[in-house]
């Protein structure tokens, strides 16, 4: 199994910059569980949904591939925190009640995965895959300018798996009895500095800085402040979220 690591050497502005879930869809999916004795989150990241789970379930275990992620990861009591590829978690047979994935199934050997995740749920746990598309801002220079630089400027530099992202997972195969997700967005009040930051874990921005060592979010900066002034103004961000659920039966 191949890893593909975009992320590791941008780990502590990934656990700074990336956005948070809305409490909502944690909610949603702990009323959608028959216990709540443990939750893997995989490929967690820096903890930005093994947190939130933690307020529902008495153990989240919460593994991703990238130890330099792991050592950005939030604490808490309730999360513990292991170094393990997606494909081979090592816990145990039945074991959990729920399986997350956030913003990243489109990373993994998706038939391992699914193979992983069917031997670790218990019977009638729940498997909830999710993902965030393209970043919104109400101004609409502000929002052309993004597009810019995601579509044109970065756009050459997107991993493949992007086209999954962009297709709300809708074209992955997802072998289990399936559930009719609800709409969830995210929705942020960011400064203009939080903004430019969460651009810079982009796996893309990272790839054009390796090729060309110039970093391309400087020249965003410089035109956002046409639009944006105040760097210390928060305005509201949004992104649209896509969920895929299913039950181990």
């Amino acid at each position: 199994m191949t890893f593909h690591d975009h992320f590791s050497p941008v780990a502590v502005k990934y656990a700074s910059f990336r956005p948070d879930y809305p409490q909502a869809l944690f909610d949603y999916l702990a009323g959608e569980c028959r216990q709540h004795e443990l939750v893997w989150d995989c490929a967690c990241g820096s903890g930005q949904a093994s947190v939130p789970l933690a307020a529902h379930f008495a153990q989240v275990i919460a593994t991703d591939a990238s130890a330099e992620q792991l050592a950005a990861a939030r604490p808490h009591p309730r999360v513990s925190y292991r170094h393990a590829p997606a494909e081979a978690s090592d816990l145990g047979t039945a074991s959990a009640d729920l399986i997350t994935v956030a913003q990243a199934l489109h990373w993994f050997n998706v038939e391992r995965f699914y193979a992983e995740a069917t031997r670790v749920l218990k019977p009638g746990g729940l498997l909830a895959v999710w993902t965030y598309g393209a970043v919104h801002v109400e101004d609409p220079d502000a929002q052309a300018l993004l597009q810019t630089y995601s579509e044109e400027t970065v756009g050459p530099y997107w991993p493949p798996e992007r086209r999954f992202v962009d297709s709300g997972y809708s074209t992955l195969p997802f072998p289990f009895a399936e559930l009719e997700a609800p709409e969830f967005d995210i929705e942020q009040h960011w400064d203009r500095t939080r903004l430019t930051g969460y651009l810079r874990t982009w796996s893309s921005t990272s790839r054009f800085v390796a090729k060309h060592h110039v970093d391309p979010v400087i020249q965003v900066e410089e035109e956002l402040t046409g639009y944006w002034p105040h760097a210390a103004e928060e305005r509201r961000i949004a992104w649209p979220i896509s969920m895929r659920l299913g039950r181990r039966p």
